[in-house]
């Protein structure tokens, strides 16, 4: 039985966006994927619900994609999504959690840590990171990491911002595309995910 994957967007963008349908495309040869937006979006607001709001939307979410599949379940998010999707498995048991860019720090802000989530989890979890990305610096998460209850995976991609995206210049001087990186990625979340299937 394929695994049921609810990919859940960042905080700017809907699951419409480009980067989004990419990578539901490439996750779809992994499980079945179902996608959705959080109220504000829906609504064309810009700022994001209250945690409590979208915790409870991303759970509705959950139940209706559970309704369409029976099957192991991976909670994935790009940034927000991710964060949103941590706070979820503590009150709806999944198999595994995927954080695209977690969003560590926020704001950037260095001393206001959205850890305490990662610190509660029992839930599997696999950190997808760029070395880039200035919302979570890789010393912090690290430390968090080690102070984590639950089993967690981190995968580095080199020269990646927050939305894993490498420079052209880096991606030149490595002689890859940043499709090759994706797939790279790919294939640690496939690898992720058959381990716990």
């Amino acid at each position: 039985m394929n695994p049921l994957i609810l990919l859940a967007p960042g905080a700017g963008a809907a699951s419409s966006h480009p980067w989004l349908q990419e990578w539901k495309k490439r996750l779809s040869g992994i499980g079945a994927v179902e996608t959705f937006d959080y109220d504000y979006m829906r609504e064309r607001r810009k700022r994001p619900d209250p945690l409590s709001k979208l915790i409870a939307v991303h759970r509705e979410a959950l139940a209706k994609a559970r309704e369409k599949h029976i099957a192991k379940t991976f909670l994935i998010g790009k940034s927000m999504g991710g964060r949103v999707g941590c706070h979820v498995s503590l009150e709806d048991k999944v198999d595994g959690l995927i954080c695209l860019g977690y969003p560590l720090c926020a704001m950037g802000d260095r001393t206001k840590l959205r850890d305490e989530v990662l610190r509660a989890l029992t839930t599997p979890i696999l950190f997808v990171q760029g070395t880039r990305d200035s919302l979570c610096p890789l010393y912090l998460l690290k430390r968090v990491r080690t102070e984590m209850r639950g089993p967690n995976a981190l995968h580095l991609v080199q020269g990646g911002d927050h939305s894993l995206r490498v420079a052209k210049h880096q991606l030149q001087a490595s002689g890859q595309t940043q499709e090759d990186i994706d797939r790279q990625i790919l294939q640690v979340i496939a690898d992720f995910v058959s381990d716990l299937v």
